[in-house]
């Protein structure tokens, strides 16, 4: 045991000199297996990245939540033209659903879109997404209040004049000011604050912490709705351990009777589930991890010819040397491994800066995209790790099989 960790140790150290000796040749071959797996990690660390920013800005929704309106928020058969002539999703077709359709947990009815402009006394934000909805958001999207409270279900129903603030709009609106009980102008009209929602944080999709609440029949009085109007969406959290697919299929067949479509007739509205959405994304993900291993896999394979060929090199230069090896008694494992530990330990310190250089790139992309915060797993960096550690054992193998098969007579005679 004693003798093979010495014949480690010794080829190890014969390794190291030889990398040491050629700096220029060493630096080469390292900028191959450093780009390699640094295309490769970088890319699977922005998936991966991207990947954990959506589900994380889904993490509030049930994943069986429904969104029914004239919208696919996917890739979908039915043409253009005949989405474009789908009915709007009204408050009646809210109404109906509600009443109607059993198993429910928790309901809504949105107005889609919009961006106001929100002020107070000599304070005006613009651009803040104004959510015009009915109570059951509070359900849906598990909110939670910091201050104040959340418009109740008569509220909702009356379109009180009354409106919930996300945590940063109110910071910049009311900076040092107590908000709940002040009156705002949102759609040039006052709005009475309630409530102000607790801080989240920024996140890939746009944060409670940008955004307000106020009943949708507050603004459906003085916006239109109907077939020109303002596009709507019924969101609904079926109850719990209910059939899913019986619900959908419940929902459908109650919609279809309320707009009057014959048997025959198509739907003329889509039901968009977050669980569909979620399977859309990882079908997305996986094309993208597989795109990039395979741009990436030939920076790596470059690496990897750059690597084996340096290590011809090495043996032809070496072939005097590892002849008098040989003379002198050293085995032709020995030989083996002082070549192979050479390959390996050229692609793992490459892998290495490549690593470091992925683990810079992501903190210097974090600090400039903001609410995007890139992320090198620990997965990620010991799938580098052994990249590299493969790289140098396949580059190194062939080499270093034909350095310790030299004849030592022929190999000092050919280095003479």
């Amino acid at each position: 045991m004693i003798i093979y960790l010495r014949v480690l140790a010794e080829s190890f150290s014969f390794a190291v000199s030889a990398l040491v000796n050629n700096k220029l040749r060493t630096f080469l071959s390292l900028l191959g297996v450093t780009v390699g797996i640094f295309s490769i990690i970088a890319v699977l660390a922005a998936v991966d990245s991207l990947e954990r920013n959506i589900k994380e800005g889904l993490s509030g929704l049930d994943t069986n939540t429904m969104y029914l309106t004239k919208f696919s928020f996917g890739p979908t058969d039915v043409p253009r033209w005949q989405r474009d002539n789908f009915p709007q999703t009204e408050y009646k077709d809210f109404d109906f659903v509600r009443r109607n359709v059993s198993d429910i947990g928790a309901i809504a009815f949105a107005i889609l879109g919009g961006s106001e402009t929100v002020r107070y006394g000599g304070q005006t934000l613009t651009n803040v997404g104004v959510t015009a909805i009915t109570d059951g958001v509070y359900q849906i999207e598990d909110l939670k209040i910091a201050e104040g409270r959340f418009y109740t279900e008569a509220e909702s129903e009356i379109g009180a004049p009354v409106i919930v603030l996300g945590h940063s709009v109110a910071e910049n609106l009311f900076e040092s000011e107590y908000p709940i009980g002040k009156e705002i102008r949102v759609y040039g009209r006052k709005l009475q604050v309630i409530g102000v929602l607790k801080k989240y944080g920024s996140g890939l999709f746009e944060s409670p912490d940008d955004k307000a609440y106020v009943p949708v029949n507050f603004v459906r009085q003085f916006k239109t709705g109907g077939a020109q109007g303002l596009p709507g969406a019924i969101i609904i959290t079926p109850a719990k351990d209910v059939d899913i697919n019986a619900f959908e299929a419940n929902l459908v067949q109650n919609i279809r009777i309320f707009r009057g479509l014959k048997p025959d007739e198509p739907d003329n509205f889509f039901i968009n589930k977050i669980s569909g959405f979620t399977q859309f994304i990882d079908g997305i993900i996986a094309t993208m991890n597989f795109i990039g291993w395979l741009i990436s896999g030939f920076s790596l394979l470059v690496g990897g010819f750059g690597i084996a060929n340096i290590m011809f090199v090495s043996v032809k230069e070496r072939t005097n040397i590892i002849g008098i090896q040989k003379s002198l008694g050293a085995k032709n494992k020995f030989i083996l491994l002082q070549f192979l530990f050479e390959a390996v330990i050229l692609a793992l310190v490459g892998g290495l800066i490549g690593l470091f250089l992925v683990w810079i790139a992501t903190l210097v992309a974090s600090q400039f995209t903001g609410e995007f915060e890139f992320v090198l797993s620990f997965g990620n960096m010991f799938l580098g790790f052994l990249l590299s550690s493969v790289i140098g054992l396949i580059s190194g193998i062939i080499p270093a099989i034909s350095a310790s098969k030299l004849d030592p007579v022929e190999a000092i005679r050919t280095g003479i």
